[in-house]
């Protein structure tokens, strides 16, 4: 029983196509693009991108009519499976064009020189901290370091390093108070 909307086709439509029937082309065209066009745009979410596999769909039944195997499916079958595939290529072509025009544009994008500069003033700052750090005492550069690069408590420095709470943050303030002069940062 046809589907609703299409035209019945004979059993031998597709043989005719393939024998370069134009009329048998013209009730296959009739029976099963409207199948076709809804397979793409389904996909493709684009009229006009579903309108073209369409075409290419039909034109590709018309050349390869000789190829349908009637023992795998019905012609409409056979013509939606094309229109799937070939939209589903459309689709993954659209995307590697789109990757390849944002790679030429990042790739011609000006060197951010704001950003090299920052990196480079960070690397200046850190450089001038590890300095200022060499001029602690070395309790002191190890209760800051932990406390401040290991992110413990001030009681978990204590337990850390087996000394007195209140011995633990005098030697963090006084630390600090060091690496605030030496990179002088103003109060």
């Amino acid at each position: 029983m046809p589907v609703p909307g299409t035209h019945p086709l004979a059993d031998d439509t597709l043989d005719r196509v393939a024998a370069g029937d134009q009329d048998a082309f013209a009730a296959l065209y009739d029976a099963v693009s409207p199948a076709v066009h809804g397979t793409a745009l389904a996909v493709l979410r684009d009229p006009d991108h579903a309108a073209e596999v369409t075409q290419e769909v039909m034109v590709e039944i018309w050349r390869t009519a000789s190829r349908y195997d009637r023992r795998l499916g019905s012609p409409r079958t056979w013509a939606t499976t094309m229109a799937h595939r070939r939209a589903v290529d459309r689709v993954r072509s659209v995307q590697a064009q789109r990757t390849r025009d944002q790679a030429a544009l990042d790739r011609d994008r000006p060197v951010d020189y704001d950003h090299v500069a920052e990196q480079v003033e960070g690397r200046l700052e850190a450089e001038r901290l590890r300095h200022c750090m060499d001029g602690l005492t070395d309790t002191q550069r190890e209760s800051v370091t932990l406390a401040y690069y290991g992110g413990l408590s001030y009681r978990e420095v204590a337990e850390d390093l087996d000394a007195a709470l209140p011995t633990i943050k005098s030697r963090i303030r006084d630390g600090l108070i060091r690496l605030r002069d030496c990179l002088g940062v103003t109060r």
